[in-house]
């Protein structure tokens, strides 16, 4: 199997990742757990897509650096790709991205996370654990600006994820390192080249922090990411980079500046076979900036818990919203999927088995049909049918 063959049977199984290492079984995140799904791939195969992938350059910084990033779509899905040295040989991590870019609807978010684009200055932190789908709900944040304002929106990633289409926005994709040597250095050009939405893939060092603040600062929109468990570890985390002498003023700057912060982790919904994002959201109330500038971190559980009228949200709190919500969305097949699927149309269950959950496969080609779907599942079911056949 080549890597097309892989990514087609991942997407196919419904994996969010590909992990392969020489020597060893070929493995897939499925549902948050991984499973192989074929067998060891040899080192010289792995070598060879890594060349093929990489080009001739970057192979060449791969075997000083023991590492490379790439971004691409294969199979027509789009894929960020991590090559890497292990102790067995060569190893791969493909990330499988959402087809297309989604925006907070699509992505089975609150609308109420809107609030994080409504306003025109400030920072806004997206944060969670490695997998979370961060990437993906940036991408719909931008999305949502992109639908409904017009603004010129430039984003530093590394690298590049998410494609967007102009459309009442102006979006300058820049990716790191092959428009800009660095985060730090793409973000000091940035100020130059009159933005209005600043879009950060990800805060790693004090340097990049302290150009996000000042950035948010100086009258621009700026969404970062950044990895945490919380709201609260996000905003200690920025504040703990910096020297034990600086650490007053940078919690003065993000107090004022911030707009909110989004910690999400991803929930597998059992009745609706979905992986949804379960999020607590910060937003910056008199409370919250009182808190940041006294560098009482531990109390912004409390100020969250307390701020419900004002649109924050626990992740409990979130996490009722979820069990009451029927409207979840169902990511489209990719194009290439839907060209590989065979052309005669597949047999549609007519009778629902008893406990099956509204538009559940029950069995390759069926789909059930209960009496009490609401007009959003039947029109759902029906683009499935119309994608089926088509």
């Amino acid at each position: 199997m080549n890597l097309k063959a892989w990514i087609h049977k991942a997407r196919e199984l419904g994996a969010s990742d590909l992990h392969a290492e020489a020597g060893t079984a070929l493995v897939a995140r499925i549902r948050g757990e991984l499973r192989p799904i074929g067998e060891a791939v040899p080192q010289s195969e792995l070598e060879l897509l890594g060349k093929e992938l990489l080009g001739a350059e970057a192979w060449r910084q791969f075997s000083l650096r023991g590492s490379a990033d790439v971004s691409t779509a294969i199979a027509g899905v789009r894929c960020r790709i991590s090559f890497y040295r292990t102790i067995r040989g060569a190893a791969i991590a493909v990330r499988l991205l959402a087809p297309s870019v989604n925006d907070l609807r699509s992505c089975n978010l609150h609308p109420d996370l809107h609030r994080l684009i409504d306003a025109s200055t400030g920072l806004v932190v997206v944060s969670g654990p490695t997998g979370s789908g961060k990437s993906t709900t940036l991408a719909a944040l931008i999305e949502e600006i992109n639908t409904s304002r017009s603004r010129h929106i430039i984003t530093l990633e590394s690298p590049l994820e998410y494609l967007f289409s102009n459309r009442r926005s102006y979006i300058r994709q820049r990716e790191i390192p092959t428009h800009s040597p660095g985060f730090e250095q793409a973000l000091t050009d940035a100020l130059r080249e009159n933005p209005d939405v600043l879009v950060i893939g990800e805060m790693r060092t004090p340097e990049v922090m302290r150009l996000t603040l000042n950035a948010a600062e100086t009258g621009h929109l700026v969404l970062a990411t950044m990895h945490s468990a919380t709201c609260a570890e996000a905003l200690s985390r920025i504040c703990m980079s910096f020297p034990a002498e600086l650490q007053g003023n940078i919690r003065a700057q993000l107090a004022d500046s911030l707009v909110g912060v989004l910690c999400q982790r991803l929930d597998f919904l059992e009745a609706h076979h979905l992986l949804v994002p379960r999020c607590e959201l910060l937003l910056a109330s008199s409370a919250a900036r009182g808190t940041i500038r006294a560098g009482q971190f531990s109390n912004i559980a409390n100020v969250i818990q307390s701020g419900g009228e004002e649109g924050m949200w626990t992740f409990e709190r979130y996490q009722r919203w979820m069990q009451q919500n029927k409207a979840w969305t169902r990511a489209a097949p990719s194009a290439a999927t839907a060209e590989e699927r065979p052309t005669a149309p597949e047999p549609i269950a007519a009778p629902a088995p008893l406990g099956a959950a509204p538009g559940e496969i029950t069995a390759p080609g069926e789909i059930t049909i209960e009496e009490d779907m609401d007009l959003e599942e039947l029109a759902e079911l029906a683009r499935q049918i119309e994608q089926r056949t088509s």
